[in-house]
């Protein structure tokens, strides 16, 4: 690779304090041309889905994170209008809290536990990483983000004496998502426990008019934040899913939001390459060969982006996984996502990404400022411990090229709510790039929703095997007796699991009773277990 090929493919956005490198992408100089009528279908879909243009038919809705931070481009002054005002009171509820205006049964708040799912959980817990500072945080921020019962003791645990200082807030577009509702449930239930009142720390963000709306207004909760539907869970950081928790945290809001605001205009350039976004989306079309033919690894080197990784793993896969194209043709289409910190990863997996199946293409992040103190620390003579740092990311980059790997920098003066803010949107338009090239719908997620049902049947099924065994309390059954008995309800490999996890915990009241063979081990319903 030449310096006059990294020149040429080098993109640097000074005033922004970011650089895009793809010279070490093995493209031909046909590739750029050859995409030329694709690139401007994704310029013409991406000013159409700006414009308010209806993204998501399967919801009749359109999608509008990109108006998030320039509220002026929203498609009817009354959005435009409730995003300002929701921005203010988000600010004025913050600045409340950190006053002691607000505060809880135990006095002011010093915690925030943060109930969510997938996208409401992810963008909060990658920003408060990157952001967050244990020196000037304004509330430590602890966050429930699944439906594990263990996991729900150890933070509530943690809390216990300190939920009388600790706010709660509960995120569920329609209130009946069951992970954060069952969160929300058990919190209740911990405050309660503690002689307190939930009510009166907690918070609700959420749809108009939903299940956790009425709920929050009928119980007096402490202030109620809209959901609309044009925003998505996996492009809802710059929504007030995102920028609540990092108010209350006392992160720069204001400067994040900028920071997406400077890259959506950036990445509005209709000359590719000029423009972040379709240089990146440019080339997971070419290393992918547009079918998701290899895998994207992202390697931050900062311990401050170690989340990045698993935020993008939902915001691309959740986005660009999909069975059929536009046209309504099984395309099964993707791009597979994993990674962790630099240089963590040269003592994990850069053995196999250097020697082993040439499978994948590598994002790396770079950061050219090392710390905020100006303390020169030096573990041996010259050499500070960033020095190091970048001596592996460059090394690492150097190694993959020479034996062939793809790979693509983007290079941060700096950590900041600004960069971090510009990260999210590169990535957001990005994925809509892409998704323009290959034909897919980036913005539904059928996938998801068939899962959702799939657990809802699971759990029907459930309270049916648990309601014959309470039915039938002198008898004990097999999995196969249980299933005919059942009348093929389900195949007899569910009613196994069902059975396995049902005796495993005594509080279900179901006994198991072991024999040599598994699978001829029996069950009961046992009240005294």
């Amino acid at each position: 690779m030449s310096w006059d090929r990294f020149k040429k493919f080098h993109l640097c956005e000074r005033e922004l304090g970011f650089s895009l490198d793809i010279s070490k992408m093995n493209f031909p100089d046909s590739f750029l041309e050859s995409m030329g009528e694709r690139m401007k279908t994704a310029f013409s879909d991406m000013d159409a889905l700006e414009s308010g243009a209806i993204a998501n038919p399967d919801e009749n809705r359109m999608v509008g994170h990109y108006w998030l931070r320039n509220p002026g481009l929203a498609p009817s002054a009354e959005i435009r209008q409730a995003i300002e005002d929701a921005f203010e009171k988000i600010l004025r509820f913050s600045e409340e809290v950190h006053a002691g205006k607000i505060v809880g049964q135990g006095g002011p708040f010093r915690n925030l536990l943060l109930i969510g799912i997938g996208g409401s959980a992810l963008g909060p817990q990658f920003v408060s990483q990157a952001l967050g500072n244990f020196e000037t945080d304004k509330l430590k921020l602890y966050f429930l983000d699944n439906t594990d019962p263990d996991g729900f003791d150890q933070i509530l645990g943690t809390l216990k004496d300190q939920l009388g200082r600790t706010l709660t807030v509960v995120i569920s577009k329609s209130g009946s998502t069951p992970e954060p509702r069952n969160g929300m449930v058990e919190t209740k239930l911990a405050y309660e426990n503690a002689g307190l009142e939930f009510e009166q720390h907690a918070v609700a963000i959420t749809g108009e008019g939903s299940l956790l709306d009425r709920m929050a207004e009928d119980n007096n909760w402490i202030v109620r934040f809209p959901l609309w539907d044009w925003v998505g869970g996996r492009t809802s950081e710059t929504a007030l899913v995102g920028l609540l928790p990092a108010a209350l945290q006392g992160i720069d809001v204001k400067g994040f939001l900028e920071g997406a605001k400077a890259m959506d205009i950036a990445t509005r350039r209709h000359e590719a390459m000029r423009n972040p976004a379709a240089m990146l989306a440019l080339m997971w079309y070419h290393a992918t060969d547009g079918r998701g033919a290899k895998d994207m690894v992202v390697l931050p080197y900062k311990d401050r982006l170690a989340l990045f990784p698993k935020y993008l793993q939902q915001l691309i896969m959740e986005s660009l996984g999909k069975e059929r194209d536009l046209q309504g043709n099984v395309v099964n289409q993707g791009i597979a996502v994993y990674g962790n910190k630099g240089s963590t990863d040269q003592h994990a997996y850069i053995q196999q990404l250097r020697d082993g199946v040439a499978n994948f293409f590598v994002i790396f992040i770079e950061v050219l400022k090392d710390r905020e103190k100006n303390s020169k620390v030096e573990p041996d003579p010259g050499n500070t411990s960033g020095d190091y740092l970048n001596g592996f990311f460059l090394g690492t980059r150097a190694a993959l090229n020479d034996n062939g790997r793809e790979s693509i920098t983007i290079t941060l003066d700096e950590v900041s709510p600004s960069t971090v803010g510009m990260l999210i949107a590169l990535f957001e338009r990005s994925v809509g790039f892409y998704a323009s090239f290959i034909g897919i719908n980036a913005y539904h997620q059928p996938g998801v929703e068939a899962g959702k049902k799939a657990a809802a049947s699971f759990l029907h099924l459930k309270n049916s095997i648990s309601d014959f065994l309470r039915n039938h309390p002198t008898e004990t059954y097999t999995a196969e007796q249980l299933a005919e008995s059942l009348g093929g309800e389900a195949d007899t490999e569910i009613i196994f699991k069902i059975l396995e996890h049902l005796a495993a915990n005594p509080v279900s009241g179901i006994s198991k009773k072991e024999k040599d063979n598994i699978f001829e081990s029996s069950y009961r319903f046992d009240p005294h277990v």
